[in-house]
């Protein structure tokens, strides 16, 4: 297992300084949310991007992949009935897929949950649409699109993994999988996160772990347990990216992200 930072964390700081103070802490990559580049990121130069390739390489940190995948630019949603604004939201997917691939990543995290309402009949339909072409996008650019269960009331379609796993066999595609939130898990699963692990992870269909407490915070600054969750990932032979993912930073992104992998390395030794 190697430890990936999301960006937005230290989203303050440059580009470079972001990679730099990852590689001093520890962490063998970064989790990129798009928005912490621009609005466009997702069609960004091509100069733009060697130059964040380049960052990377000189700090010795890798992209270990993309996620908040639709949080900018604004307006967008894959469940919406108006064909403009579902084509742009699909463009910007493909677009991230790209991107993703070429900066060296694995996989897209798509959890942008007030982008994915379902409201309407046709919405789930809509969404599950633009889905597969993410996923026939990502299995040409050898890349692995992670399909988020989040937790109501935040997101109202796909909360569990169970629900999640039904999309994903649905559309069976390779390159389409579902991941873990252990935040989302710890509220939405009937058992303990752990015990969610070792059922799910067994099925082929989970390719992504994201650490996090159920207070919002990063692992190691609540009340969960995160020894059961690193135990269950090593029975079930789980040997991929891991990435923090707090919302709530206290006292700030640079301690926030300091103090979690001094915890999850600590589990790890």
């Amino acid at each position: 297992m190697r430890l990936s930072l999301c960006n937005e964390v230290i989203r303050e700081l440059a580009f470079d300084r972001q990679c730099a103070l990852a590689a001093g802490l520890g962490y063998a990559g970064l989790e990129i949310a798009p928005f912490t580049l621009g609005d466009d990121a997702w069609r960004m130069s091509a100069a733009r991007r060697s130059e964040i390739r380049r960052s990377c390489t000189d700090a010795g940190v890798a992209v270990s992949g993309l996620h908040w995948l639709l949080a900018a630019p604004g307006g967008l949603s894959i469940t919406s009935a108006g064909q403009g604004v579902w084509r742009r939201s699909v463009d910007v997917l493909l677009g991230s897929i790209d991107l993703c691939a070429e900066l060296g990543g694995s996989y897209l995290v798509h959890g942008s949950p007030a982008q994915r309402r379902v409201v309407d009949v046709g919405d789930a339909k809509r969404a599950e649409e633009a889905w597969a072409l993410a996923a026939d996008r990502a299995q040409k650019s050898g890349v692995v699109y992670c399909l988020e269960p989040l937790a109501r009331p935040e997101c109202n379609f796909v909360n569990t993994l169970g629900e999640a796993a039904e999309v994903v066999r649905r559309l069976d595609r390779p390159a389409f999988r579902t991941m873990v939130d252990t935040l989302a898990a710890s509220l939405m699963e009937p058992e303990p996160v752990a015990d969610a692990i070792r059922r799910w992870m067994p099925t082929g269909l989970v390719a992504h772990i994201q650490l996090n407490d159920r207070n919002r915070r990063g692992p190691g600054q609540g009340n969960d347990r995160f020894a059961p969750v690193i135990a269950a990932l090593r029975d079930t032979g789980y040997d991929r990216w891991v990435a923090m993912e707090p919302f709530v930073y206290e006292p700030d992104g640079p301690t926030c992200a300091a103090r979690m992998i001094g915890y999850v390395a600590g589990l790890l030794e």
